[in-house]
């Protein structure tokens, strides 16, 4: 199912550059991580790596922000500017969100509130299955 407002996407595929052992639930997390980042202000996509491993995203390539970027760009969740001040590498994309990009963070609070429910309900059933069976089970 692709995320809030998103019709394409790039959670389908499990080839190369989603990063080392990213799961598909994981790469689909990676777009709400980066709108809760930018609605606390605009930023540079490197900046926007620091801090992803607070939401178990680590040792992420930085090819596969950049890329949600781009998506996100491209679904009018963002807007990027080209710095224009001198840096001393390479110029800078700055990313702003949209308030497509508002609506959408709300839209995954919605969706990412009802998955813990769900989740919360699963590990419940399954421990207290577990607690009373007592690890009898038929093979």
């Amino acid at each position: 199912m692709p995320g809030p407002g998103r019709g394409r996407g790039r959670g389908g595929g499990g080839g190369r550059g989603w990063g080392r052992g990213l799961g598909h639930g994981l790469r689909r997390f990676l777009d709400p991580v980066l709108l809760l980042k930018l609605h606390f202000g605009a930023a540079h996509g490197y900046s926007l790596l620091d801090g992803l491993d607070q939401f178990g995203l680590h040792d992420l390539d930085p090819s596969v922000v950049y890329r949600a970027l781009r998506d996100m760009e491209e679904e009018g969740w963002v807007t990027s500017t080209w710095e224009q001040q001198e840096t001393q590498g390479p110029p800078r994309r700055n990313y702003r969100m949209t308030d497509r990009g508002h609506e959408v963070l709300e839209l995954w609070v919605k969706e990412l509130e009802s998955s813990k429910s769900r989740i919360e309900r699963f590990l419940e059933a399954y421990y207290g299955h577990m607690k009373e069976c007592k690890g009898d089970h038929d093979s």
